[in-house]
Parts: structure tokens; C-alpha cells; sequence
């Protein structure tokens, strides 16, 4: 019997979208107002879906509170109200695209998450626009 058990967080974060080797030019008509010189804020939502088989015991996938510290510990603490491009060593060479942040949040959920269970993670960067990430 397998079941998804999903958990919904939250941070506020600036990022700048930049590729360092393209022109000033290039960047400013690639990303729009996603590449201003000063950054700019988002304030995203995560879900992180955990699946797998109901243990007979506890009735649970996975112990919620446990997934909640997990994503405090690895992500929300560590990037909340911070500057991803400046204030983070995940994104010092690595453009925080939402594409790039939910693959790195996969990663490190991933070395953290017993492997018997799927991982897949959701990344709202807007309420219109999201990312999912499950690890193909």
C-alpha cells in the first residue's frame, strides 16, 4: 500500500538570475527583472512529497515532525530572509533559478530521506508559477 505524505513550507528569499559569463546586455534581455543589479525577493512555497508503504505499526509513511526538521534544518533556516546568491554556499556558483533551488533542495533531502521512499519536491516561486523536481 503505497501513499504520498506531503509537507508545505515556506521562505523569503532575494536572488538575482545572472549568468557570469554573458554580457550585461545579454542578461538584462534573457531574464527581464528577474537579473536587476540590486536583486529581487520571492517569497516560496514548498511541498515535499514523501512516498512510500504505510508501516503496519505506526500507520504512518514517514513521521511528519521528522520531515518538518529535515527541511528546517536543510533549507528553510539556513535561506530564509537571505540573499540566495550572496548569503549561501549552494548558490555561489550555481544560478538560483527555481529550477536550480528545488534540485538542490532534492539533493538535500535526499542524503537525508531512507532511499526506499520516492522524493519529489514542488517549488512555487509564485502562486502561478512552479517547479517539481523528483529526481529523473
Amino acid at each position: 500500500m503505497n501513499v504520498s505524505v506531503f509537507r508545505r513550507a515556506h521562505f523569503n528569499a532575494a536572488h538575482r538570475l545572472h549568468v557570469p559569463g554573458w554580457s550585461e546586455e545579454q542578461n538584462r534581455t534573457f531574464f527581464g527583472l528577474c537579473n536587476l543589479p540590486n536583486y529581487h525577493g520571492h517569497n516560496y512555497e514548498v511541498e515535499v512529497m514523501v512516498k512510500g508503504v504505510v508501516d503496519p505499526v505506526s500507520g504512518y509513511v514517514m513521521d511528519m515532525k521528522v520531515l518538518k526538521d529535515l527541511m528546517d534544518e536543510e533549507f528553510i533556516e539556513p535561506w530564509d530572509h537571505r540573499n540566495l546568491n550572496l548569503d549561501t554556499e549552494e548558490f555561489k556558483n550555481l544560478n538560483p533559478t527555481a529550477e536550480n533551488i528545488a534540485v538542490v533542495i532534492w539533493n538535500k533531502l535526499r542524503k537525508r530521506i531512507d532511499m526506499r521512499f520516492n522524493l519529489c519536491i514542488r517549488l512555487y516561486e509564485t502562486p502561478r508559477n512552479y517547479v517539481e523536481y523528483d529526481g529523473q
